[in-house]
């Protein structure tokens, strides 16, 4: 079961990446850069479904089918690339996990809010790191890194309220279905 959900979620990554450049094809700053990427809250989905290993594993599959379309960049870029996407999640839930002593709670708006700064933050540091050390090209700029920042942002918060408010519909249907069938008196 697990395997087929990693293959769903690596294949579902670049079908949003490239449903994400459609939509919102007025908001792309770069070919890298958007002011709203939802791919950002797969990587996040991806961890918090699959837990670290697994989620892992499927953004860097996901990441590994999206570079197939980047057949003009450098293969070393592209797979440090890929490893930021799978390393800032990981980074940002540990530091959460260090920060409150305790887990994410998915029903949480402000645990999901704060897990999604955080992880912004450091995808956009972690690429930026990249663009300095590795990518003449893409010189690195404090804008851009502020862009990306404000792409993972609004594409990773979009997605996490929508789960949560997917988890709440679920809570409520268990309960009224659970509620149901309890004998009346």
């Amino acid at each position: 079961m697990h395997l087929l959900l990693i293959l769903a979620l690596a294949v579902l990554f670049p079908a949003v990446h490239i449903l994400n450049g459609w939509l919102f094809d007025f908001a792309t700053i770069t070919s890298h850069i958007s002011l709203i990427y939802l791919p950002a809250f797969l990587r996040l989905f991806n961890l918090l479904v699959l837990g670290p290993a697994f989620g892992s594993l499927a953004t860097f599959l996901g990441g590994l089918l999206l570079v197939i379309q980047f057949n003009n960049e450098s293969t070393t870029l592209l797979l440090l690339y890929i490893a930021c996407s799978c390393t800032g999640p990981l980074l940002s839930l540990w530091l959460f996990k260090l920060q409150f002593k305790r887990n994410l709670r998915l029903s949480s708006l402000k645990d999901l809010t704060v897990l999604v700064i955080t992880y912004s933050f450091l995808n956009a540091v972690l690429h930026g790191l990249i663009w300095i050390f590795f990518d003449s090209e893409q010189a690195f700029s404090f804008q851009g890194a502020l862009w990306m920042f404000i792409g993972d942002f609004n594409g990773a918060l979009l997605g996490a309220y929508l789960m949560k408010a997917m988890v709440d519909a679920f809570e409520k249907r268990t309960l009224r279905v659970s509620g149901s069938s309890q004998p009346k008196n």
